[in-house]
């Protein structure tokens, strides 16, 4: 679940600054992780033509406590004015960049949809979000969900101790505005631990260099929000539903990764 750019958040104890996990701590966040890759592969298998978001939210749910975690999302305050968050998953779908609240819309043909997740396992926050193409996509919808999958793996790769979190926002933007796209700047990646949003925010945008030095043991979720056009998004009136402003397409990739001494640790993966 994406940070508000202009909302840093903090641990619960108003911690300033990255909090650093040990191996022992990721290696558990890494069993939450896998647990919610697992939880991903099925709700991902069952976004198919026909299927309503409301109906992904009860699989996203059940696989999610059979595994003997909680919902994440689920509950999950909002901001000024808005709800608590009502879904186990945020399911986007085409112009929705982010945060969309399941429904019983249907999936349709050529439909792109984003799904968004977490849970907690012993206390350990896992987030993760995957584009999935309902049916036959355009091949304008099949570039937009290639290009942000490869701008993840981009900020992945550069994810390195000594690197900055500008460099992670450098290499995101570079890959998508290469091909043409957008990267949303008011919205961005987060710290993840205990807590679903911890310091430091990571941009999908930046000058590498700048910011925050990464060191082993910090842990951040990198998930590059691409639009077809412009990057401005809008807010519906739940509060929670961020669109495109401009109606054009959008796609949302997300892994949570360990920085550690011997590179990048993917830890929301099977």
């Amino acid at each position: 679940m994406s940070a508000a750019r202009r909302r840093p958040k903090t641990s619960a104890k108003q911690h300033t600054g990255p909090i650093l996990k040990s191996a022992a701590e990721i290696d558990a966040m890494a069993a939450a992780g896998a647990a919610l890759a697992e939880c991903l592969d099925l709700v991902c298998a069952a976004a198919t033509v026909g299927a309503t978001l409301l109906e992904l939210d009860a699989i996203a749910e059940a696989a999610i406590r059979e595994r003997g975690a909680i919902p994440a999302f689920l509950g999950y305050p909002g901001g000024p004015g808005a709800p608590d968050f009502p879904g186990s998953i945020c399911s986007s779908l085409n112009d929705v960049v982010v945060h969309g609240i399941p429904s019983p819309v249907r999936l349709e043909d050529g439909d792109l949809l984003a799904i968004d997740c977490g849970l907690i396992l012993n206390g350990w926050v896992a987030d993760s979000a995957r584009t999935v193409a309902i049916g036959s996509i355009t091949a304008e919808a099949a570039e937009l969900k290639s290009v942000t999958e490869t701008a993840l793996q981009r900020g992945i790769a550069a994810a390195q101790a000594g690197n900055t979190v500008g460099d992670i926002g450098a290499a995101v933007q570079a890959e998508v505005e290469a091909a043409g796209f957008q990267v949303v700047r008011s919205l961005v990646g987060h710290g993840v631990g205990r807590s679903m949003h911890e310091e430091p925010q990571v941009p999908n945008y930046g000058m590498r260099g700048q910011g925050p030095r990464l060191e082993p043991g910090i842990v951040i979720a990198i998930e590059p929000m691409v639009n077809v056009g412009t990057p401005d998004v809008t807010l519906d009136e739940d509060r929670w539903t961020v669109r495109t402003a401009d109606g054009s397409l959008s796609a949302h990739s997300e892994h949570t990764i360990a920085i550690t001494a011997d590179g990048p640790r993917i830890l929301t993966t099977r």
